[in-house]
Formats: C-alpha cells, structure tokens, sequence
C-alpha cells in the first residue's frame, strides 16, 4: 500500500505533483538542492489551496491536513521510507541516471520509483538501478492539479506489481490514466510536439503572425490553447528537448526541430518562465 510519496524536484511540476498527492490524505516529502526553490514551492503549493478554499472545492479542515501532511528537504536522504519517490528533475539523462542510482540506494529495493520524464527511456532509466522491475513512468500534466491526464509508461522491465501500484495511486489522485509502451515522447508528446514545431515552421515562413497562427488553430481546430501560446507555456527549451530526442531516436526527419525554435532559446526566449517566448508576458 503507497502512504508515504518522496518528490523529486520542486520546480512547476515537482510541486504541482506535491499539491494533489498531500491533498489526497498522502504524506509528502518534497526535496530540492536549493532551499529558496523549496519556500517558493511551499508558498505556491498555500496559495493553491487556499483559491481552492475561496472557491469552495476544498474546506479549510481539509487544507490544514493537507499542508500538514507536507515536508520539505534539502536532503535526498530524507526520501528514506517512501513507498513510492517520483522524480520530477531537470529533463536530460546527465541528470536523471545518477539521481535515479542515489534515490535507489535512499529508498531501499521495496519502494517503487518513478519519473515524470516527458521523453527519456524508462528502459534506460530502469537498467540504472538494481531491481529495474519497480521503475516505472508517471507523467503528470502541467499545470498539475488542473490537468486530468496521467500517462503510466511502463519500462520494458516493469512488473505488474508497479504497474498495479501507479494505476491505484493515479485513482486515488483522481487521474484519468493511459497505459503507454516505453516509447520516444509516450502518446501526448509524440503527437503535440511536431504539431507545436509546424506551428514555429509556419511563423518562421511568415505563412502567419503569431497571434493569427493560435486564434486559427483555436477557432479552426477548437483547441483551447493556441500551439505558439502552449510553446511558451511548456517551455520553448523543453520543446525542443522534446523534438530533439524524437529525431535522434527515430531518424525521421518530420521530428527536426524548427530552426527558429533552436534559436528562440538559444537566445534565452523560453516563454512565461522568463517573461518572452512567442508572446511577451508581464
């Protein structure tokens, strides 16, 4: 039975994971290198229930237990005891391989490991740690506590036993799941991404403005988000990460990266994190 989460990485989706898990009556112990990023997560993780509060989706009973079911830590030993740790860290292998070696050793052969890698191979990820079996991928969505999709991947070595454990948590998270084979940006990134790179290749071309590009593609294809908007949302550098790892990995030259994407973060142009992507954000 998982009662005890250890989270990886207080960033957006570090936290957001954070939120809905403590406030589904499960102990949380967020950790972090840096002990700022962790008062920030602690103060976004507050004032998201406290909106929650205000819109009466959640009572003020129910907020305090959920803020009291939170830890943070600057400590990876501080994981020990989880019976499930997502890892939710810097996307690049560098990063995650060695973490997912450390966290293995922390946690101990029984608890389950995750990651809420967006393209890396859990194979890969799997094949770092001793009993590969209690790896899997869980994907959440950004922003987290809104976002109803959880794509559960399972590494070529993932048991049934994990696997049944990730669906029981996603139920009790509320999430709405998909089972996807360990496979270059699962289902959503393998579809969305290219989609979000023709949209940079139709801007670059000058086929349209920004602004026409995502009011067509909202009113024309009824998304609720224009792609050059979503760019900028996700990320432009996690974008092309994305579409970096797909053409490497497939070969296939419909998943090489818009130029003018390369070049929007070459120039530190990422979106809403630092203020300008495709839109400029106050």
């Amino acid at each position: 039975m998982i009662e005890k989460i250890g989270i990886i990485g207080a960033g957006t989706m570090g936290r957001g994971i954070a939120q809905i898990c403590a406030s589904s009556g499960l102990s949380v112990t967020l950790c972090d290198v840096g002990q700022e990023q962790l008062d920030d997560a602690a103060k976004s993780i507050e004032t998201g229930y406290t909106r929650m509060v205000q819109r009466e989706r959640m009572s003020q009973q129910d907020c305090d237990a959920a803020l009291s079911k939170l830890s943070f830590n600057t400590s990876l030993d501080a994981l020990a005891g989880s019976d499930l740790t997502i890892e939710a860290a810097t996307e690049t292998p560098e990063v995650k391989l060695p973490l997912f070696e450390k966290i293995a050793e922390i946690c101990g052969e029984k608890a389950i490991l995750a990651s809420n890698t967006s393209s890396i191979s859990l194979t890969r990820i799997a094949a770092a740690v001793p009993r590969p079996e209690r790896v899997i991928g869980m994907h959440f969505f950004n922003p987290v506590p809104v976002m109803q999709l959880l794509e559960i991947v399972r590494a070529l070595q993932t048991n049934d036993s994990t696997y049944n454990a990730a669906c029981r948590v996603a139920e009790q998270l509320n999430k709405t799941r998909v089972t996807v084979s360990d496979s270059p940006g699962f289902v959503v990134n393998r579809i969305l991404l290219p989609m979000i790179n023709e949209a940079v290749l139709s801007l670059a071309e000058g086929l349209a403005t920004a602004e026409e590009i995502d009011v067509a593609m909202r009113l024309g294809a009824n998304h609720p988000m224009g792609p050059l908007a979503l760019a900028d949302l996700i990320g432009l550098d996690v974008c092309l990460y994305v579409m970096e790892t797909l053409y490497e990995q497939f070969g296939d030259s419909k998943y090489r990266p818009a130029p003018l994407l390369r070049k929007m973060v070459d120039a530190k142009y990422l979106g809403r994190k630092t203020g300008r992507g495709f839109f400029t954000y106050g």
